[in-house]
């Protein structure tokens, strides 16, 4: 199984002064765009904040805090407005691993290609209607 990095950007939507550049893994086991709990402070203040359980891979269940809004630009993809998930995470040295969700994917009208390990774009959105 391949790894798929992709590089993006996030801002807060209230203050534009306070944007990260990054590279996050895709996993479209998680739902959110998550970062580490260190890096909370770089988006400055947020205008929604909630504390939420999640469990991760492993079973665990641990405290994650979702703020918003942020803005989201996926590179080569539709920029989107949304939340972010900060969570403890453990470092490599200096460095952690952003993890980046489907939901910000299905909202960026991105795609994985698990053939050749890369996102591709969704020419269009799902809308499945029932007829009356």
């Amino acid at each position: 199984m391949g790894r798929i990095i992709a590089p993006l950007t996030i801002t807060n939507a209230l203050d534009p002064s306070k944007s990260m550049r990054f590279s996050a893994l895709v996993d479209t086991g998680a739902a959110e765009l998550v970062l580490p709990a260190a890096w909370r402070d770089r988006l400055g203040p947020m205008v929604t904040r909630r504390r939420v359980d999640v469990q991760t891979a492993d079973q665990r269940v641990m405290s994650a805090e979702v703020c918003g809004p942020v803005i989201i630009h996926i590179d080569g993809f539709d920029v989107v407005s949304g939340e972010v998930m900060f969570l403890e995470m453990e470092s490599d040295g200096d460095s952690y691993e952003p993890l980046l969700g489907y939901i910000v994917l299905e909202q960026s009208r991105a795609a994985v290609d698990l053939e050749r390990h890369r996102l591709v774009p969704v020419r269009a959105l799902d809308l499945k209607m029932v007829a009356a």
